[in-house]
Parts: structure tokens; sequence; C-alpha cells
């Protein structure tokens, strides 16, 4: 007897059957039966039920996947009261697995990826110009004060600022750093964490990122702190600091260059310093992106797994520390999620119905994962010959202003 774990995607157009029934008819049934297994209903009253507004969606998700599933929420053919929640539940129940996964324009963007490096230099600064360059406005009305974007660490917070501030924190705490130290910070981003170091831990900092936005207002923010932007991809670094650290940047390396980067990391960081990655991550290892995702937020960008990071890392680092708290960026998101929201009104002219949908299905998508543990959050500590008398884990369980630690 077949399983229903077994079940294949139906064919469009059958010849059996009533023939006065439509392909529509027959391709809603098998998705509906689909969903049932996670407790979705189509056209149900429960908050994370699909509301259809326009049939075509049902062939379009059989032949296009998520692509086709996204694309047709922004462009209002369904929607659902609580996003998060719908995707939870078709992630943790492993649903994209059988659902539109196997068609002809998921082949084409894994051949793409394996033919092309998709996240050369030459690439590397489109996400920039696509994503980071979106509107410093945007960013500020959903971010924390900081700018900070990137998981919170929400043990012992409660609300998104305090947690953002924990996470700095233990971000300086796990690279033991001391006043007079020099920080390079990868994909620096408004440089949240480097203005954190040099604050309250009087460091100096170096910082790059892909975003001319990001350093225009980033420089502002940290005027008058030894903090310098530059405008660059990791290809073109150039001299030595005593602590490394990459936050959300490693999602845009790309398989084909973890080895480089990594080598590139080594050759930055002096003997006896420490690097730590602060990176999303898959359970198992691919050579491409989500294909909504990569087509409409992050261009090129891809989920490095533990054993892709593990092996470009081989003979260059001693791995100290790997801390996983993935299921942390599900309520930075609905954090961000409700900032963006309350925020609307005042964006609205200038981003536009249709930016609206498309960013809430983002924010949404990418919580509905972390919840499912579907993808996760590490934080992985290295040093390039091991720590003599080993590295002290560092797991704060209260707000990070009352116990910081000094080594």
């Amino acid at each position: 007897m077949t399983t229903s774990m077994n079940r294949k995607s139906p064919i469009l157009f059958r010849g059996d059957g009533d023939p006065r029934e439509s392909p529509h008819r027959q391709l809603k049934d098998w998705l509906q039966s689909t969903l049932a297994e996670v407790d979705i209903q189509i056209d149900g009253n429960r908050p994370w039920d699909l509301q259809v507004h326009d049939e075509r969606l049902y062939p379009r998700v059989i032949t296009q996947g998520s692509l086709g599933l996204g694309e047709a929420y922004v462009e209002g053919w369904w929607d659902c009261p609580q996003l998060d929640e719908l995707f939870t539940r078709i992630l943790r129940g492993r649903l994209q697995e059988r659902i539109g996964n196997q068609n002809l324009l998921s082949w084409l963007i894994r051949l793409n990826s394996k033919l092309r490096n998709l996240q050369s230099l030459s690439r590397s600064f489109q996400v920039g110009q696509q994503h980071y360059d979106l509107g410093n406005d945007l960013y500020q009305a959903m971010l924390d004060s900081r700018l900070t974007y990137s998981c919170g660490y929400w043990s012992g917070a409660e609300n998104l600022e305090a947690a953002q501030e924990a996470k700095l924190d233990l971000i300086c705490q796990k690279l033991q750093l001391q006043p007079g130290m020099t920080l390079l910070d990868i994909g620096c981003g408004w440089g949240s964490l480097m203005k954190y170091a040099a604050e309250q831990y009087e460091v100096t900092c170096v910082g790059i990122t892909v975003s001319q936005a990001q350093i225009k207002l980033g420089q502002q923010m940290c005027a008058g702190l030894p903090i310098k932007f530059l405008f660059q991809d990791y290809r073109q670094l150039q001299g030595k600091f005593e602590r490394v650290v990459a936050v959300g940047m490693f999602e845009h390396v790309g398989y084909k260059n973890y080895r480089q980067f990594m080598q590139i990391v080594e050759c930055c960081l002096q003997e006896e310093g420490l690097f730590l990655l602060h990176t999303i991550g898959n359970r198992y290892s691919v050579t491409y992106g989500e294909p909504w995702l990569h087509k409409y937020i992050f261009p090129n960008g891809m989920l490095p797994s533990l054993a892709q990071i593990f092996r470009a890392t081989e003979r260059l680092f001693v791995t100290e520390d790997l801390h996983n708290f993935g299921a942390d960026y599900a309520l930075t998101l609905m954090a961000w999620l409700k900032n963006f929201e309350a925020h609307w009104p005042q964006l609205q002219s200038k981003y536009g119905e249709r930016f609206y949908r498309h960013w809430k299905y983002y924010l949404c998508l990418m919580a509905g994962s972390f919840r499912a543990r579907n993808i996760q959050l590490w934080q992985i500590v290295f040093s390039k010959k091991g720590i003599l008398g080993g590295y002290r884990s560092v797991r704060p369980e209260q707000k990070s202003s009352t116990f910081r630690i000094r080594i």
C-alpha cells in the first residue's frame, strides 16, 4: 500500500475520470489532501489556512514550486492571515520536498548553480544594490535603534532592542575583546557591532560592505569613533587583525567560494587571533538558493551546511565553539514584521502595495523556516592553532549588561 509520504505530484492533464472535471479541480484535490497532512485547509477558517482567489494557483504551484507560490501571493492570487504559521506547518512537515520540487524550473536553477559561479567578484555587489540599498528609511522603521540586521539573542531579553544588544555583547564576549585590539567586520552593515565594540570594549574597527547606503548612514552613526567603513568585497581585503567577525554575510559567499573565503580570513587573522562566523545554515548541503528568495530578496544567496563550512576550514582553523540559537531568529523576524507593519503608513507612498506583500512574504517565510527548525543560526568560533588550555564557551542566560566578562 502506498503511503501519503510516497505520493507523487499529480499529472496536470489526465484522460481518465469525469471529462467535465477541470484539471484545476484535480490539482486542488491533490493539493488539499497533501496540505491536510499538516492540518492546513484550502479556504478554511483558521489563521494558517489558505484563501485562494485565483484557481490558476494550483497548476502554478505544481509547475513552479516555491517560486510560483511566492509570485502568486505577491500578485494577490491567494492570502493567509498568519503566513508565518502556514510556512511553519509546510516546512515542519517537509511538504516543500514533494510539492513542485521536481519541476523543470527547479532543475534549471540547480544546473545554473553548478555551471556558473553565481557569487563571483563581478556579481558580488548585486545584493547590495538590490537588497541593502532599498532605502535606509525602510530598515530604520523595521530594525532596532542600532540597525542590527541579524538574529537577536532572546535568552533573558523581553524585546528586540534588548535581544540585539545581548547578541552584540555575546559576540564581543566570544571574541574575548580587550581595549586596543583591532577588529575586522566582514559584511558590517550599518556598523552596529563595530559601534558597540568600540564604545563598550574600546577596540578599533574596520568594516567592509557591498552597500553604499549602509556606508553613508553608518558613517553618520559611528562618527567620532575609531571605525572605518570600506566599500569592497571580501576578496579585496588586506591587512592583519587580532579579531575577525562575519555576521550574516556568509550566506552571500556561495559554495564555490567557501574555501577562498576561509583562506582570506586566515590571512587577515593574526596568529593568536579569533574568528567568529555568525551565519544562517541549512540542514544539508546544497549548491543553490531558495528560488523565490534568490530572485526577489537575496540575489545569488545560498545557505551553507555545517559540512560545507568545516570542509572549507580544514587545515586552516581549529573549531573552538559551536552555538545554535536558530529558534531565536523566528522571534527576531516577527519583531521586524511588527515594526514594518506599524510604520507601513509612512512607507506606503514610496514603496507601494506590491512591495508590502513582497516584504511581508519574505519575513514570514523566514520566520516559519526558523520556527520549523528547517534552517538554523550558528555562531562558530575559530582559532588558527587552538587555544592552549581550551576555549571556554559563553552561554549567558541574562541581559548582557549584567554579566560582561573581561578576560
